[in-house]
């Protein structure tokens, strides 16, 4: 296990091998996938059929299999002389995730890698693991390979609902832009509202001023006008004085 993450990990035991090999799943339980070769339910129970584990008993997968939750490969022979083909499939009923067992009709205990099936399991099994995104999500693994099936009309019908779903989920942000500009739109007519308002202001204040200097203007022209009168008459005035005191000397 140096140097290679649990992630990427598959464990591999036969026989006696299956015991060790499930105690280190329950020690790392991130693992990918294991794969049991004719397991033993317990090292007692090849030798005798008990029904309970007892203290000394050594191995006990049938209590360490339901621990188990990363994907379980299950092969067996169903003429195996040295463990019963009865462990292989209560072990493969415990299982918490299980895959399609193979069950070799004649295999022995030593002869499976013999049959052109087991090799073609094993690829398979690690074809559809490798497809997995994530190695400890095992939803989507069922007995047989998704890619050899079609889908039905509940998945057509669910994958046109989502099709819907999400044309209208892309239809919203555009009415979302639609709201922005909008808005921004309200927002300038108000912006050029205010503009003219203070244009109209500026524009009664400049003609109340140019009224007011218009009117300053003539009152100024009229004061001129009048002290130009009173100037005229001081003169004619003093004039006419002038003359009457030289026709009396």
């Amino acid at each position: 296990m140096y140097g290679v993450k649990q992630e990427d990990a598959i464990l591999y035991g036969q026989s006696v091998g299956s015991g060790p090999i499930l105690e280190l799943v329950i020690r790392f339980p991130h693992l990918r996938v294991v794969i049991l070769h004719n397991l033993i339910l317990s090292r007692l129970r090849v030798m005798y059929p008990v029904k309970r584990t007892l203290w000394f008993d050594i191995y006990k997968n049938i209590d360490k299999i339901s621990k188990v939750d990363c994907p379980v490969l299950v092969i067996h022979g169903t003429e195996d002389e040295v463990v019963s083909f009865s462990h292989g499939k209560r072990l493969w009923e415990l299982c918490k995730e299980k895959y399609e067992p193979l069950w070799l009709k004649g295999g022995n205990h030593c002869n499976l890698e013999l049959y052109p099936e087991y090799l073609r399991t094993l690829r398979k099994f690690i074809s559809v693991i490798v497809k997995l995104q994530c190695p400890c999500n095992t939803s989507d693994l069922k007995s047989k390979d998704q890619s050899d099936q079609t889908p039905n009309n509940a998945d057509q019908n669910n994958e046109k609902s989502k099709r819907n779903t999400d044309y209208k989920d892309k239809g919203r942000p555009s009415f979302g832009k639609r709201e922005k500009y909008r808005l921004n739109t309200d927002s300038r007519d108000k912006a050029r509202a205010i503009i003219d308002k203070r244009e109209k202001s500026m524009r009664s204040i400049d003609w109340h001023m140019k009224t007011r200097n218009n009117t300053d203007h003539s009152e100024k022209t009229r004061n001129s006008f009048d002290r130009w009168e009173k100037w005229y008459d001081v003169g004619l005035c003093n004039v006419d004085c002038l003359k009457q005191t030289s026709v009396e000397v």
